[in-house]
C-alpha cells in the first residue's frame, strides 16, 4: 500500500513537473484565448508584448500558499498587504521566465515603495536561484523560493505567470507569458491596483 501510494505520488509530480516545462516553451499568441474565462489580450506597444491578460479571478482573495525569503523566513502574499503585490511565478529554467526579469526588476525600481514585486522561483531545485540572482546582479528584486511549486500547481498555472494583487490581497488580474514590465502598457495596469 506504501510503495503503491508511493508510486502514485512520484507520476503525479512528474506530470506537474512536465506541464511546467511544456508550458514555459510555449509562446501565446495575442489572439489565442481561454476557453472559458474572460481573457482579454492587450496591444502590444513593443516587441515584448503582454500575451494574455485574464480578469476571470478578479476579486478572489490570494492563497495562503507558503513561500520562504533568501533567509528561510516562511511568507505569504498575505505579509505584503497594505500596497498592491505583483507576484511573478518562474524558473531559473524557463528561457520566457529569464527573460522578462530585467524588465520586473526595472519595474521594481520604478515603483519604489508603492508596488511590492514578488518573484516566487517555482524551481525543484531551491539552490540554482541565489546564484542566478548573484549573476544578474538585481537592483531591486529578491529572491523568493516555493520548492515545491505550490503555487503553479494549486493555481493551475504555466510559466511565467504574473498576478495582480491590490492592497486588500484581491486579485486583479493575471497575465500569461513573458511581458515587458517596463513598458507603458504595464504601467497602465498596475495603475487598476491603486
Amino acid at each position: 500500500m506504501a510503495l503503491e501510494l508511493c508510486l502514485r505520488s512520484t507520476i503525479a509530480l512528474l506530470l506537474v513537473a512536465a506541464g511546467l516545462i511544456g508550458g514555459c516553451d510555449r509562446q501565446s499568441g495575442a489572439t489565442q484565448q481561454a476557453e472559458g474565462t474572460n481573457v482579454a489580450a492587450a496591444a502590444p506597444t513593443s516587441p515584448a508584448k503582454l500575451d494574455k491578460l485574464d480578469r476571470s479571478h478578479k476579486g478572489e482573495t490570494a492563497p495562503a500558499i507558503s513561500f520562504v525569503d533568501s533567509g528561510g523566513k516562511k511568507l505569504t502574499i498575505a505579509d505584503f498587504r497594505g500596497k498592491p503585490v505583483l507576484l511573478n511565478l518562474w524558473a531559473t529554467w524557463c528561457a520566457p521566465c529569464v527573460k522578462e526579469m530585467p524588465t520586473l526588476d526595472a519595474l521594481a525600481v520604478r515603483e519604489g515603495e508603492k508596488l511590492q514585486v514578488l518573484t516566487v522561483s517555482q524551481d525543484f531545485e531551491a539552490a540554482k536561484v541565489a546564484p542566478f540572482f548573484a549573476e544578474k546582479k538585481f537592483r531591486k528584486l529578491q529572491p523568493y523560493i516555493d520548492a515545491e511549486t505550490a503555487f503553479s500547481t494549486q493555481l493551475g498555472v504555466n510559466l511565467p505567470t504574473t498576478i495582480l494583487y491590490d492592497s486588500a490581497g484581491r486579485e486583479v488580474w493575471r497575465i500569461l507569458g513573458d511581458t515587458d514590465w517596463a513598458g507603458g502598457a504595464a504601467a497602465k495596469l498596475i495603475a487598476e491596483a491603486r
